[in-house]
């Protein structure tokens, strides 16, 4: 880092690089295209980091996000099929299984499996959607995993079906329209679609 930057730059750079997909050098640009700025435009956006922690909160039944302390906007719709549960990764993984057309409920995990990165199913939103199933076992008809078509997301919805083997519901998987590897977040709607169609029953 350039040592002749203030003390405060460099915190703000430091700050930035902590980011997902923010390297060094975007930080330093980041953080001085802040110094250019207006100075209404860096007061909006550090009003809205603020109030980003204190206004929005994890829904207490699928753990999306909410803007109030009940539950999602998703949960709370009754004309969604409520009997039916899909299992996403990541709170903007609902985004892109929405553009499908599907019309179920969700349940964010919050990441995947991956013991090299000191992630197990403790750390993740398991035990949660065990629970949400466990207390209504007859109301779900179906869990659908569509977790990312990577080894930790495979080894996640793995992990889940055998879980869920003993209450006897539809467990299935989205098919592999989506590359290995691939991302659903990064899957365009058509081929995302055709995965949501063509998933498979888990054993």
């Amino acid at each position: 880092m350039n040592e002749f930057l203030p003390k405060q730059v460099k915190n703000l750079i430091e700050e930035f690089s902590r980011l997902p997909g923010i390297g060094p050098k975007t930080a330093e640009r980041l953080a001085l295209h802040l110094l250019k700025a207006p100075e209404r435009d860096v007061i909006n956006l550090s009003d809205a980091v603020r109030k980003l922690k204190e206004a929005s909160v994890f829904c207490p039944i699928c753990f999306g996000l909410s803007d109030t302390s009940d539950c999602c906007s998703i949960c709370r719709d009754e004309s969604r099929d409520q009997k039916t549960i899909c299992v996403v990764e990541q709170i903007l993984d609902i985004g892109s299984i929405e553009k499908t057309g599907y019309r179920g409920v969700y349940h964010v995990l919050h990441g995947a499996i991956s013991p090299i990165d000191g992630i197990g199913p403790e750390n993740l939103k398991i035990p949660e959607l065990i629970k949400r199933v466990s207390v209504n076992p007859a109301g779900i008809k179906e869990v659908i995993l569509a977790t990312n078509p990577s080894h930790e997301g495979d080894a996640t919805a793995i992990y889940i079906s055998k879980l869920l083997r003993p209450f006897e519901i539809n467990v299935t998987r989205i098919a592999r329209g989506i590359p290995v590897g691939g991302n659903l977040n990064y899957t365009d709607e058509i081929t995302l679609s055709k995965a949501m169609e063509g998933r498979k029953e888990m054993h």
